[in-house]
């Protein structure tokens, strides 16, 4: 159950002014003309297409819990998992799960059926950034942590209120291979090079046995892992991003020549992003990329620059957060 359907982008607190200098933990990202997407791994990847993006700077890394710890108390915010959703945004939902919440990753104690999410997946009430494994659970210990159980608009508004934007989809795939244009991963085409875990990926058994070596076996704190050749900590694993892209299916077609590359695009159109799946439903979806601690070889690839997600933009989930971006 979505915790709740609101879609206009009004933020709920003014920006902060922009000051000259852009803000400490940020990264300059030179930009320029790179290959987006891939053409060997999941169809909405394809087709590999050049594309052009200006200067920017990116946070270095995800939002953590102490970042979004400081913007609720400065402003009172109440993310969308805090919040009882309103019937009247889902006809013919049960009335016992119209309830504040987020979905909560629950691993099964064996192994199960890979064709049913629900089996590891559940909506857990009263689950939040602040309890992120549902009622009972806490964040302490984990302020290092990337924020989760944001949903869209909880990132945006975050992002405003720090003068800041979400990346678009081309800006975050330039920003996550660091330079290595048409490379596999986001250091380079070896996926455990000499053996070395480089992500905050699931190891092991998905979805019921995680053998990562790291003492924790849901999100990491930021920089555990090296950073890529831009400075960039945890831009693959860990956690799903946000961007502000509307999702489409597939990419567009690779320009003919050099001069019609598109400069900077802005992604999909919102009505063309609805689930074809539940057309009854008419929830906009955005772009997640960067794949979590929950992609597995044995299930999900997505621990990829090109990998691409679609997600509601009224859902929460206990393996998405977000960075921020300040154009030039």
């Amino acid at each position: 159950m979505p915790t709740l359907a609101v879609f206009d982008e009004a933020p709920v607190q003014p920006p902060h002014v922009r000051s000259e200098q852009p803000p400490a933990g940020m990264v300059r990202i030179a930009g320029g003309t790179f290959r987006m997407g891939s053409d060997q791994h999941y169809p909405e990847e394809a087709p590999v297409h050049r594309v052009t993006v200006d200067a920017f700077w990116m946070d270095r890394a995800p939002v953590t819990n102490r970042e979004f710890r400081r913007f609720v108390d400065a402003t009172g915010y109440r993310t969308f998992a805090e919040i009882p959703p309103n019937p009247d945004d889902y006809p013919g939902a049960l009335p016992h799960m119209l309830r504040a919440g987020s979905l909560v990753f629950m691993p099964p104690s064996h192994p199960v059926s890979l064709d049913d999410i629900s089996r590891w997946w559940t909506f857990g009430f009263g689950a939040t950034w602040r309890r992120p494994y549902g009622s009972g659970s806490s964040i302490k210990g984990l302020d290092d942590h990337p924020v989760v159980h944001v949903a869209y608009q909880d990132a945006e508004t975050y992002a405003r209120w720090a003068g800041k934007e979400l990346p678009t989809e081309a800006e975050w795939e330039f920003a996550a291979r660091g330079g290595l244009d048409g490379a596999e991963f986001a250091w380079g085409d070896e996926f455990m090079p000499d053996g070395r875990q480089m992500a905050n990926t699931w190891q092991g058994e998905f979805p019921h046995r995680n053998l990562s070596p790291r003492s924790y076996k849901r999100t990491t704190p930021v920089g555990l892992y090296p950073a890529n050749a831009y400075g960039l900590l945890d831009m693959i694993g860990n956690v799903w991003e946000w961007t502000s892209d509307c999702f489409a299916p597939k990419h567009p077609e690779d320009a003919p020549k050099a001069c019609c590359i598109p400069r900077n695009p802005r992604g999909g159109l919102k009505d063309a992003s609805f689930d074809p799946n539940q057309p009854e439903i008419p929830i906009p979806r955005k772009v997640l990329k960067g794949g979590s601690h929950l992609c597995a070889p044995s299930y999900c690839r997505r621990y990829r620059p090109a990998a691409r997600h679609a997600q509601p933009v009224d859902t929460s989930t206990s393996h998405i957060g977000f960075r921020c971006v300040i154009r030039s």
